[in-house]
Order: C-alpha cells, then structure tokens, then sequence
C-alpha cells in the first residue's frame, strides 16, 4: 500500500499516517490538495489529510479538495496535539510553524516572545526543520522532535493555548472504495440556488429523523460571489434508512445542483 500524508517526516499528519501504515508504505506531499489530488488520480491507495482542529477550526484547503476531486473517506482519526518549542538556543528571532500552530500557540508566544517573528511555513516538521538548519529560528512540533540525542532543544513542551488540543484527521481512498457502513458519514452539498430559508430546508431532513449532525459548514463554490457548498457531517451510515430518506429530500433541494457523498467510516483515537 502507497499512502500519502504530509510531508516532511515528524508532522502530526505523519503521526496519524502510522497509525494505519508501516513507516516504508508512507510518501510525503507539500499539502492536502496534492495528496488529495494524488489518490483521485490512482498515484497512491490512501492518504491522509487533516481537516479540522479543535482550537482553530476547520482546515480549508483539504475541505476545498474534497469538493475538487473525486475520493472517499474510509476512516477518521483523532489524535490530542502536544506543541513544543523547539531551538538550538533561547535566544531566537523568529518562530516557523504551521499556521495552525502559530495560531493553537498565539497565547504562549505573545507572553513569553512578543518580540519574536511569526512565519508560516507548510508544516510544522517544515519549522522544525528550518530551526535545526539555522540558530536563529525557533520551531513548533511534537516533543520528539528535539532533546537529548537531537541537535534541538525542548525550550517548552505542551505550550498549546488548550490543554484539549486535537486534531481529526481522515483517510481518503479512491471514490470505489467509499462505504456506506460506520457509524459517521461525510458530505458535500451544493444547491446552486439562494433563497430565504434554504439553510433550515437543508437541516429540517436531518432533524426530523433524529440524525445527529457533528459539523456544518459553507465554503465558496468558486462560481460567482455569495455561492456556497455545504460540508456535512452526520453521526449515521449511509446504509441506514433514515439516511437515506433525509438524502432523497436533499437531493431534491439541491436538484440544480449535487449532491456528493463522501462516505461512511468509524472514528479512532491515536494517542502520539
């Protein structure tokens, strides 16, 4: 099996990755839509992506890939984030991380280094590295990416601003391996259509049969200003009859425009 995360080694995505891969099964990419973009097209049998995290939210850009190309989620994997600040010395100048970390981390880095400088970075193994390669940078990572037997310095571990931190990441498959079995399932919505009461016609279907829904949220269609697809998740199969009668009702909503099923999984936590 090829599976696909974020790459360098050491990110949290690599983390997640190994819990359903062995380490010579796991490729890195640069960000979600390539990985995405990867599996959709047959390079890879799975990847991971992660998509939403507890402090900061939802992580656009694999939500706009899911809508951009065609795969199915078959699992999702939930794992606590445990930030460190990773040096060779105290005295830094500025802090690469991902953004999402900078931002899980805002409160610790204000109070302790207001002066230093933020930097964004694709991954926060992307900041580890670019603190061991140069003095004068600071990293956010997982603990072990630094102390004894490594060239870094743990300066301070678990400096997220939640000590509930986490992150839920999924695994993509290509679109013939999607499931309607699992206790969860995603979708995609796009009515192609505005009008007053279009959001309460798109969740009564849902209520009205006691399914649970555990995220909603809208992302530009990209078509014109003010357009938007819906990202669903539900606590139900596919498989399940009142799934699939709330759907009819959707599909009927969103007739001018699609529905797209994501698929049905069941959800693991991963300590690391």
């Amino acid at each position: 099996m090829k599976m696909l995360t974020l790459g360098p080694a050491g990110t949290y995505s690599h983390r997640a990755a190994r819990s359903v891969a062995d380490d010579d099964e796991i490729e890195f990419r640069e960000s979600p839509t390539a990985i995405v973009e990867a599996v959709a097209g047959g390079e890879a049998d799975r990847g991971v992506v992660a998509v939403e995290n507890s402090i900061e939210g939802s992580v656009t850009e694999s939500l706009d890939a899911f809508a951009g190309y065609e795969v199915a989620v078959v699992k999702e994997i939930i794992t606590p984030i445990r930030h460190a600040l990773l040096a060779q010395r105290g005295d830094f100048e500025l802090v690469a991380s991902h953004a999402q970390a900078l931002a899980q981390c805002r409160s610790y880095l204000d109070a302790n280094y207001p002066d230093a400088e933020l930097e964004a970075v694709a991954s926060t193994a992307r900041g580890v590295e670019r603190a061991r390669d140069d003095p004068s940078v600071a990293g956010i990572g997982h603990p072990d990416n630094g102390g004894e037997g490594t060239d870094l310095q743990v300066l301070a571990e678990d400096i997220q601003d939640q000590s509930s931190n986490a992150t839920r990441f999924v695994v993509v498959a290509p679109l013939a391996e999607r499931s309607d079995a699992g206790s969860k399932s995603s979708l995609l919505v796009y009515p192609n259509v505005d009008y007053p009461g279009l959001l309460l016609e798109m969740l009564e279907p849902f209520a009205d049969r006691n399914i649970n829904l555990t995220r909603v949220e809208s992302r530009p269609s990209g078509e014109r200003l003010g357009d938007y697809v819906f990202h669903v998740d539900v606590e139900a199969g596919l498989y399940e009859e009142r799934t699939q009668k709330a759907l009819a009702d959707i599909e009927a909503i969103a007739e001018k425009g699609w529905v797209k099923r994501l698929g049905s999984y069941d959800s693991e936590t991963v300590l690391n």
